[in-house]
């Protein structure tokens, strides 16, 4: 093994981007856990950016937060839903992140007073940072995913980095290429010289991959696969079928069927033993493929007339984590998305009695707002079960102060800075940075804890007292209207230990099935095996109401 006792597993990605790097990485490294290895798995993202917190969510993707509070790439969400594990700062760097601690050492004349260049320095801080992350896990096998693709110039020094590290740890890393493999519907014949194109390109960083997984949209014969064996010199066993699937949740149990543990076990030189324990993830598996009875969900948000790949990501979390609780409930849920702009333009509310829940998600800005704050009080009206998550929550409270407080003008401060009652106000110790135009980092990001009271849909959910939640947002329910919207009736059931902070506003089962929001982000710990207890007890409202 390597001198630090551990095997390195690269995974990089060819032809295009988007072919599924983040699941492939995810997958190998569950069939290793399940096989009795420690494993720990790495994300490395080549943009400038210092964490994914600045960038939008249309263009990205999901900002997943971790518990530690960094603003990670999705698919950092993906590796913690399919491990079941909590993953850290180690975990996880940008080309930023790399720069700023090169940089912020060479001002502290931490090299000595070297010439500072990409080659070594850069590189070098790119293996420690990989080796540090497994030292932290105490792992056997560190599983890597380089962003991008290859031949990418942002990417080329985190793959130099990975060559080094295999020069000297030879027989201990292996390097894995996700590549696609298109089917032109004029022609009808899957093509291999995309991929051929890409392995050169990665041979020329010095760079040979072990194995190649061969994404496309049916599986690949035997017969292209040792022609493409020969051509990029990856034994044929090595070429792992990887078609399009249904569900993500099959992925690592296709692999394993595949003998893909097996093989990678056995390239590094470590003891392959039993079959991947996969019971209860193929459990799983099977119970999000019921297909009665059926909820249908309608999840209101802004995002949804800037194209249909934003509504995978931007709410990524949130999708899955409804899709862990309908399994669990044993209930087929039905995803559409309604644009909440569209009732600020006369759209018909009345739309929204097809669905047996409603869901506003978190979200910035302005736009959509009044059509969510409208989507909202049909929901409290009728009875229809209503989740908000972050912005839902907080629009929750702007709608009820309105609409039964008698607080004509509550508004939300991040939209109206100047309204008379800002029932949704900045947090005090963030105003000043705001005013700066600070935005980087200041908001209350990572996990907190939450008290529940006695009595509660919350309470009866989580089934305990205290519950530890993961944030992200800048505002917070104003102190000063708590009282005055309690007397209404609306019930803050989830505070922060001092009172001070609100962390959960529901109305009473005695009121209505299910109306309730939270200022935190569950859908950020919900996991397959492990399902968050408020969205299920929000999808088994929303069965029961049907009902």
């Amino acid at each position: 093994m390597a001198k630090d006792g551990r095997k390195y597993i690269f995974v990089l990605g060819g032809v295009m981007s988007g072919v599924g790097k983040g699941i492939a990485a995810s997958s190998i490294a569950l069939i290793l856990k399940q096989r009795g290895y420690k494993v720990n798995l790495v994300k490395i993202d080549p943009y400038l950016n210092v964490d994914a917190g600045t960038m939008n969510p249309t263009e990205h993707g999901e900002v997943f937060v971790l518990s530690s509070g960094l603003e990670t790439d999705q698919d950092m969400g993906n590796y913690e839903r399919f491990l079941g594990i909590d993953l850290g700062p180690a975990d996880y760097m940008t080309s930023g992140m790399v720069y700023q601690s090169v940089i912020g050492r060479e001002r502290a004349l931490g090299y000595g007073g070297k010439c500072v260049e990409a080659i070594p320095h850069v590189r070098d801080e790119i293996m420690d940072r990989i080796q540090a992350a497994g030292q932290k896990h105490d792992s056997q096998i560190s599983v890597i995913e380089i962003g991008g693709t290859v031949g990418d110039f942002q990417n080329a020094l985190f793959i130099e980095a990975a060559r080094v590290l295999n020069m000297q740890h030879p027989g201990n890393v292996s390097f894995m290429m996700v590549s696609y493999l298109p089917v032109p519907g004029t022609l009808g014949e899957m093509k291999t010289k995309p991929t051929q194109n890409a392995v050169r390109q990665l041979n020329s960083y010095g760079v040979q991959p072990d194995f190649l997984i061969a994404r496309s949209k049916r599986p690949m014969d035997e017969k292209r696969k040792e022609k493409l064996a020969i051509a990029v010199s990856v034994r044929p066993d090595h070429i792992i079928s990887a078609p399009d699937v249904d569900s993500i949740y099959d992925v690592p149990l296709n692999f394993e069927k595949d003998k893909l543990g097996d093989v990678l076990l056995t390239s590094l030189g470590l003891p392959v033993g039993d079959a991947a324990d996969m019971q209860e993830w193929e459990v799983f598996v099977k119970n999000t493929k019921v297909t009665t009875p059926e909820v249908r969900i309608g999840i209101v948000g802004k995002y949804f007339d800037t194209g249909d790949f934003v509504l995978s990501d931007a709410y990524l979390s949130v999708i899955e984590a409804l899709k862990f609780s309908a399994a669990a409930v044993g209930v087929k849920v039905l995803l559409e998305w309604v644009n909440a702009k569209e009732f600020e333009k006369g759209g018909d509310i009345e739309t929204l009695r097809a669905y047996d829940g409603i869901l506003v998600p978190g979200g910035f800005g302005e736009s959509g707002i009044e059509g969510k704050i409208q989507a909202i009080r049909f929901a409290r009206e009728n009875k229809i079960p209503y989740f908000g998550l972050c912005y839902g929550m907080q629009l929750l409270t702007v709608e009820y102060a309105r609409h039964v407080a008698g607080i004509a003008e509550a508004h939300t401060v991040e939209i109206n800075p100047d309204t008379k009652d800002p029932v949704i106000d900045v947090m005090p110790e963030q105003k000043e940075l705001i005013k700066e135009g600070k935005y980087g980092g200041t908001m209350r990001l990572g996990t907190y804890t939450a008290v529940l009271k006695d009595g509660s849909i919350a309470r009866e959910a989580y089934r305990t007292a205290e519950v530890l939640e993961r944030h992200r947002h800048r505002y917070e329910v104003n102190p000063e209207y708590v009282e005055r919207l309690s007397k209404a009736g609306l019930v803050f059931s989830g505070t922060s230990p001092d009172g001070v902070l609100m962390e959960i506003a529901e109305l009473p089962k005695s009121e209505h099935p299910f109306f309730l929001g939270t200022q935190f982000h569950p859908e950020l710990i919900a996991r397959p095996l492990s399902p968050h207890p408020l969205f299920t007890a929000f999808i088994k409202a929303a069965r029961d109401t049907k009902k």
